[in-house]
């Protein structure tokens, strides 16, 4: 039996520094965190201060599509 809309989903949070430098190509990727969240609690796209390998740095982590 299929799920219905849970509460809870999984989104991916993405560096917002990576993707800009991307053009300039001056990292060598792009960092990517999985995380969960409240759909009714937080019905916008989510964004963290969390660690970026590529950056070396705490940078904001945007949710994006997947």
């Amino acid at each position: 039996m299929a799920k219905g809309k849970d509460a809870r989903v999984r989104v991916i949070l993405e560096c917002t520094g990576c993707v800009r430098n991307s053009v300039n190509k001056k990292s060598t990727g792009i960092s990517r965190y999985i995380t969960q969240k409240n759909r009714h609690n937080t019905p916008s796209r989510l964004e963290l201060r969390k660690f970026c390998p590529y950056c070396y740095k705490h940078m904001i982590h945007g949710e994006i599509k997947k």
